[in-house]
């Protein structure tokens, strides 16, 4: 059996409508709570979280026009706007409701009602609450998550002609809502670039939403994306809210995008079109206000000359394309990086180092960084933690070096974690970063590959 949620508040100065309200809805409720006097309401807010409030919309000084349920209505909304208010009234006519709904009530019920309707209506509006305040708690989560990595990241760090390009596409786009498409190896900062774009966007107080599109399965992609509702399949116990609705208002940020096969990404650009989205079992359409920033770091052009992906989608997601540098072409920024790490991860680990000498950058530079800014960042991270000294020294720096394909793979030692490293390493460039593809040649599934190259730093 399923178990009883929720608080509901009926305020209404008919004592037979209250006592109907609470022995029908207490049966599915976990708690419901009567009041006669509206004045009262201010301070049973201040007390209490309520789910619903249901409101009459005339009292006794005001017997038919309404004003007294719009002014209560507008003082409830006030005070917590997340509620749901239901207005109630035996004088209701069509030009009500749509007042109510438009002055902020959720829905609008006659009195005598019937108890079906009204449970079908208290429910969909409770739901609406639940919904509402996972959106704002995510956006307070995500505010604060913005702020954690504003302090860690004040500025994306880099001072070559590379990026001072990226930096300067930043500043002319991100006030814009231009769907933004940025390529880059696996490393080199697409997220950070989304997350910029964001900050420095009208929708920064918004949420970031961010979703791997390499980790969805095809079966899970409409219900993670779009949302389902309750009974659309088996395991659909309530309705769910998918990504695009979660991210209303704020910014989507899609990664890895090359990966979606063809039959998902016609069910993307449709959204994408008509701005709407359907949860999974319902009819009901739900627009959506997004910006939309998409990464991969794979060629999308070569992908939809090979037919791998659709040209129409790829027209859609880049109005402005963002071209990531490897690092291996911004030497110029590796000292600067080092350095930044070391601060990072000399605080975490209580460390005194403070630097490194001019071998080690030396060193640092003649490295080819197949795993990027990623790479640098897990090599610095371990050297802070495994040196010895406050200034770190080249044979802190463990770093596996180039293999080509057509070497034979030499191991030093045979720790298992360095060379399972190494082999994903050789893997990956082979088949250019092509997730799927390494994947396969691996026996892996894409997700259980990200894991590693997470793991490793790749």
């Amino acid at each position: 059996m399923t178990s009883k949620k929720g608080k509901i508040l009926v305020v209404d100065d008919d004592a037979d409508v209250l006592q109907a309200a609470r022995l029908f809805l207490k049966q599915h409720v976990k708690s419901i709570e009567t009041e006669k006097d509206p004045n009262s309401i201010p301070t049973l807010l201040k007390n209490n979280r309520y789910d619903l409030i249901l409101l009459d919309m005339n009292f006794t000084e005001d017997v038919s026009s309404g004003k007294e349920g719009f002014f209560w209505l507008q003082k409830i909304l006030e005070i917590d706007p997340s509620i749901a208010v239901i207005l109630i009234t035996a004088y209701g006519d069509i030009d009500k409701a749509v007042q109510a709904v438009k002055a902020g009530a959720t829905d609008f019920v006659l009195k005598p009602w019937k108890n079906e309707k009204l449970l079908t209506t208290v429910m969909s509006a409770m739901q609406l609450t639940d919904s509402k305040r996972e959106v704002a708690e995510l956006k307070e989560t995500q505010k604060q998550i913005n702020s954690d990595i504003d302090h860690h990241y004040r500025d994306i760090i880099g001072r070559s002609p590379a990026m001072i390009n990226v930096f300067n596409t930043i500043e002319k786009v991100a006030a814009t809502d231009a769907n933004v498409l940025i390529l880059g190896e696996n490393g080199t900062g697409k997220e950070m670039i989304a997350r910029a774009l964001h900050r420095r966007s009208a929708r920064h107080e918004n949420v970031f939403m961010n979703v791997d599109m390499g980790a969805i399965t095809e079966s899970l992609f409409e219900s993670e994306l779009f949302g389902y509702v309750k009974g659309a399949f088996t395991d659909a116990k309530e309705d769910k809210a998918g990504r695009f609705e979660l991210a209303n208002g704020g910014t989507l940020f899609l990664d890895e995008i090359g990966n979606l096969p063809l039959p998902l990404q016609s069910k993307l650009l449709t959204v994408l079109q008509n701005r709407k989205v359907n949860r999974v079992g319902s009819a009901k359409s739900k627009e959506i206000d997004i910006r939309l920033v998409c990464a991969t770091n794979q060629s999308l052009n070569e992908m939809v000359a090979d037919t791998k992906f659709r040209q129409d989608l790829l027209f859609r997601i880049n109005t402005i394309e963002i071209q990531l540098p490897p690092l291996r072409d911004r030497i110029e920024d590796i000292e600067a990086l080092t350095d930044h790490f070391i601060k990072l991860y000399s605080k975490k680990y209580k460390k005194e180092v403070s630097g490194c000498s001019k071998e080690t950058i030396k060193k640092l530079e003649k490295h080819s960084w197949p795993g990027n800014v990623r790479e640098l960042q897990h090599a610095t991270e371990r050297a802070v933690i495994m040196s010895e000294s406050t200034i770190l020294q080249p044979s802190d720096f463990l770093l596996t070096q180039e293999i080509s394909d057509s070497e034979q793979v030499v191991f030093e030692d045979y720790n298992l974690e360095e060379v399972e490293k190494m082999v994903l390493r050789k893997a990956l460039k082979k088949h250019e970063g092509n997730i799927s593809k390494a994947a396969e040649e691996l026996g892996l599934t894409r997700a259980s590959l990200y894991r590693r190259m997470d793991k490793y730093g790749l």
